[in-house]
């Protein structure tokens, strides 16, 4: 799957964008139509721990599916991302086949 990385006022350094790939990629195994991904990181600046957003939207046919999630490191937001969309992917699936 092709995903674009864009990091916000930061640049990622290359493990942790191959690390979100490979999580992206395991999606394929759910859903093998998704065409293409796009994923956001970002630094914010209020307080507390999970000061680490990852946003990733997935574009499958007729839909996008969208994500963000706020974590104390990337890896742990790309995972819960990687969980949230494989729900959506999941959802979005069985309603494809129902119609």
């Amino acid at each position: 799957m092709k995903v674009q990385m864009h990091s916000v006022h930061f640049d990622a350094d290359q493990k942790l964008l191959d690390f979100i790939q490979k999580r992206l990629d395991k999606l394929e195994t759910f859903y093998d139509r998704v065409t293409e991904g796009e994923v956001i990181l970002k630094l914010n600046n209020k307080d507390g721990i999970s000061n680490k957003t990852v946003e990733v939207k997935l574009f499958v046919p007729g839909s996008t599916l969208f994500c963000q999630e706020d974590a104390p490191s990337f890896e742990s937001a790309a995972d819960a991302a990687y969980e949230c969309l494989r729900r959506q992917i999941v959802k979005y699936k069985e309603k494809q086949i129902a119609h």
